[in-house]
């Protein structure tokens, strides 16, 4: 062939080649995420699903303990959104404010592929968390004076696509971020809007709340993008119905600090507010950074202000755990618990998990920073939630995990489809558990500022941790040693003031989830200042079935608690209903600044991989766990010299 011909020959490929690519960039950028047709295929799909090839939990009705002065745990969720929050309603998610409320409380719901959710057990408290950069949009597409330009944008919102997906969020990305609807309708409209959806929200949140029963905070999520699908959030959550009239986004603070100035500003007494970051392993290192988004360094006035402000993290929820990762000082194999990202190799990378993104780093940061400036600003409490967007809060039953943003992962087939690791790395989420004296409004709330609440991974473990350089060596024998170790010690989220000549003891006791597997054993975490490096030990403190911890590596021996795959049953017999115990650090040393935390470690039981492989007739995925061991993990107890 002549050397004209094979010019002629590469430009009828090339062009044919850009024809297919321009087809097929259209054709995915600019089909909606769910035309009639998918949710059709979808719902039958539901229909072939054997909801019957494992055994589920009864359903448990509510309870509802008298107040008490010893304090009562609570279940709750304090990260959910709804159809309200763009990300949700796009991908097909029509559930309301409302419908999320009574799911919370019990009640049954179907999601947009015909799925049926319902938790096994009603929560005690819920904080509904919408973006609060969405809210006003319903109200201004529904505004019969609505620009052209506002038209245009809601038609492409009733169905959209992926191009129209990312040119919002690359709007987003800007610094500052460019609200598009403020451009169309105007500042003062898009305040109004944006006004009337918070004060609904309020609203609603007041309906449902009913004093020793159920507790409905009044809250939103401020939701700055990062790079690279990077997040920086927290959920801001109000104490009572005094609420600012504006809920403050990230079109109006910049930054975490403006956020609390903000807040700090409009919301004055009887109104009160904490904000929680959330899933710090997708900060790209900033959740416990000292600068901001914007690479600004903290002052110690703005130290203060997280001090004040943010008692709390939320360590665990459907993107994985960031309570640690091995690196970075962390060594013990239940770091590698559910984790979504690999560490980073290099710093600035994204995408990774860098050292000042995990909670065991901010507290082991916290106490250096109390070294310098005289005050601990990372002294947080850690709880877990879901961030759903399945408007279904406390969902957190392996079993029953539907996927976390709609349609979009609605059915068995579609979470666990070939080659969708995002998918398949999620997971249902958690829960936060909160002791309160009573099921009300103001009780928890002052029980979060106080940090005397802890996180699990979605299982209702009771767990109980107290510290003491008095407590006496009985306790955990005591007909009520709760009462003694709150006469004569500290809760988790307290802190003692070191002693001399003594070494701290603490109590610590587990009960099991009666719908879950029993307890394998009990974890303590120390971590330490010593000649200005900071160290860290794990060590287990009790073992389930009398197994002795071994002296050489601190842990028990394996419990043989074996799961049935092929139906997801357990050993009932296996494991402990409860455990306690008494522990005291003989290698404390009087100058150290310390914190101390515990895990409530469950025996394995199926992962929601499994279980959707058994509704749909298949083998667990091969490069996913079959199991998980759900846990439960204390606020910590700080020890201050």
């Amino acid at each position: 062939m002549k050397k004209a011909h094979w010019i002629i020959l590469g430009i009828v490929i090339g062009i044919i080649i850009l024809i297919v690519g321009y087809i097929y960039y259209h054709k995915t950028f600019n089909t909606p995420f769910l035309t009639e047709k998918r949710l059709e295929e979808l719902k039958v799909a539901v229909t072939e699903q054997n909801e019957s090839a494992f055994l589920q939990p009864l359903f448990q009705p509510a309870e509802y303990p008298e107040k008490n002065p010893l304090k009562n745990v609570y279940f709750g969720e304090l990260h959910v959104h709804t159809a309200l929050s763009f990300d949700s309603y796009i991908f097909g998610n029509r559930l309301t404010i409302d419908q999320a409320y009574h799911f919370a409380k019990g009640s049954s719901m179907q999601n947009a592929t015909g799925e049926s959710m319902q938790l096994s057990r009603p929560l005690d408290f819920v904080a509904i968390t919408d973006h609060a950069e969405t809210f006003g949009l319903f109200e201004g597409c529904a505004d019969a004076s609505r620009s052209e330009e506002t038209k245009i944008f809601c038609k492409r919102f009733e169905n959209p696509d992926l191009s129209f997906f990312l040119e919002l969020r690359e709007i987003g990305e800007k610094r500052p971020m460019i609200n598009p609807a403020e451009e169309n309708e105007g500042a003062e409209r898009t305040r109004l809007f944006s006004n009337m959806t918070w004060q609904e929200t309020v609203r609603v949140a007041d309906e449902h709340n009913e004093p020793g029963i159920f507790t409905a905070f009044a809250a939103y999520e401020y939701s700055p993008v990062l790079p690279d699908s990077g997040k920086h959030h927290r959920n801001v959550i109000f104490k009572n119905n005094h609420v600012p009239k504006h809920a403050f986004s990230g079109f109006d603070a910049l930054t975490e600090l403006d956020l609390w100035s903000m807040l700090n500003k409009d919301c004055k007494d009887p109104c009160e507010f904490l904000t929680i970051p959330h899933n710090p392993n997708r900060t790209w290192g900033l959740a416990f950074a000292s600068q901001t988004i914007d690479g600004d360094a903290y002052t110690i006035d703005d130290w203060k202000q997280r001090d004040k402000f943010e008692p709390l993290v939320e360590m665990y929820q459907v993107k994985g755990s960031s309570e640690c990762i091995i690196g970075f000082g962390s060594t013990d194999e239940e770091c590698n618990f559910e984790q979504f990202f690999p560490p980073c190799k290099e710093d600035n990378e994204t995408g990774c998990i860098a050292p000042t993104s995990m909670a065991r780093d901010g507290l082991k940061k916290g106490i250096t920073l109390e070294n310098e400036m005289g005050f601990n600003p990372l002294d947080f409490g850690m709880i877990g939630s879901t961030d759903n967007h399945n408007s279904s809060p406390g969902d957190t039953e392996e079993w029953d995990y539907r996927g976390s943003t709609g349609a979009f992962t609605g059915t068995a087939k579609s979470r666990l489809r070939t080659g969708n690791r995002t998918t398949l790395i999620n997971n249902p989420g958690g829960l936060a558990a909160v002791w309160s004296k009573e099921n009300t409004r103001d009780s928890l709330f002052d029980s979060m500022q106080n940090k005397e609440v802890y996180a699990t991974s979605g299982s209702r473990i009771e767990l109980r941790f107290f510290g003491s350089f008095n407590f006496q060596d009985n306790l955990a024998e005591l007909e009520e040693p709760i009462k003694t170790a709150y006469a004569n010690g500290v809760p988790m989220g307290g802190a003692l003031e070191g002693e001399t000549n003594q070494s701290p003891t603490f109590y610590v006791s587990a009960f099991r989830d009666l719908l879950d597997a029993p307890l394998d054993k009990i974890q303590i975490i120390k971590g330490w200042t010593e000649n200005g490096e900071v160290k860290e030990e794990v060590r287990d403190i009790v073992c389930s079935e009398g197994r002795t911890i071994d002296i050489d590596t601190n842990r028990c021996p394996p419990i043989d608690a074996k799961v049935n795959i092929s139906n997801c049953s357990i050993d009932q017999n296996r494991g402990a209903k409860e455990l306690k115990t008494l522990w005291t650090d003989d290698n404390y040393n009087s100058e150290q600044n310390a914190f101390y935390y515990v895990r409530a470690i469950q025996n394995p039981t199926c992962r929601w991989s499994t279980y959707d492989s058994l509704r749909i007739g298949e083998d667990p995925p091969k490069d996913y766990p079959a199991t998980i061991t759900e846990m439960a993990w204390s606020s910590p107890i700080w020890i201050n010299n």
